[in-house]
């Protein structure tokens, strides 16, 4: 019996090592490989594409999202819980349906939201193997439906990167925005100026003074 991690981008390799011959890792989802392959479960991490019902309904799909569900079903959970000033957050791991991010809950995990994109994606991708290795030594698995009043929250674009001046009120605001965008295939946090624009990156602060790199274009 074989299980299948589904994941568009891998983070860390390190997160994926010595797992075994059991699980397979692929970074897309063709329908007649998992047909051919049969696996006992799909896990999905770091996916944020629309899966078909003929998955979802044929074999059991535990998707991986970064929020404590109910709350912050959609895009962009990590980005959209920064700009609101949660600093911890979990990990649900929840059967996939056909409504988002709605389904029933298997287990969750904390994750701390500090430092920049590409160090929390980190986290979360090494935590989320932890469940799966969790979840596949279980006799059982359990789900129960996702409690409390949900809220959900589009993805963000990229002229969300800009950053506006009637939403920095402080030094903060200047970090959360700068760091949760810095990530490798994100689109810098920025400002425009002129014909200029000005991207900032591998921001960290101390105390009242950001420091950083910044490059202009």
């Amino acid at each position: 019996m074989k299980y299948l991690i589904i994941t568009k981008k891998i983070w860390n390799k390190k997160n994926f090592v010595n797992l075994g011959k059991k699980i397979v890792i692929k970074k897309n989802l063709n329908l007649k490989f998992i047909k051919k392959m049969s696996p006992k479960i799909i896990f999905f991490i770091h996916w944020s594409k629309m899966i078909s019902p003929d998955i979802y309904n044929k074999f059991l799909c535990i998707q991986f999202h970064s929020s404590d569900l109910p709350k912050f079903r959609g895009g962009s959970p990590i980005q959209n819980q920064i700009l609101r000033g949660i600093k911890k957050t979990k990990i649900s791991a929840f059967k996939l349906n056909s409504n988002l991010d709605s389904g029933s809950i298997c287990i969750k995990k904390n994750l701390n939201l500090n430092g920049s994109a590409s160090k929390i994606y980190v986290s979360m991708e090494k935590k989320s193997v932890q469940m799966i290795k969790q979840i596949i030594c279980m006799k059982k698995i359990n789900f129960k439906p996702q409690k409390g009043k949900p809220s959900i929250f589009k993805r963000l674009q990229k002229k969300d990167s800009e950053i506006k001046k009637n939403k920095i009120k402080s030094i903060n605001d200047f970090y959360n925005i700068i760091r949760m965008l810095d990530a490798k295939g994100y689109p810098s946090a920025n400002i425009k100026f002129k014909k200029f624009k000005i991207n900032f990156l591998n921001v960290k602060k101390n105390i009242k003074i950001l420091y950083g790199k910044f490059k202009i274009q």
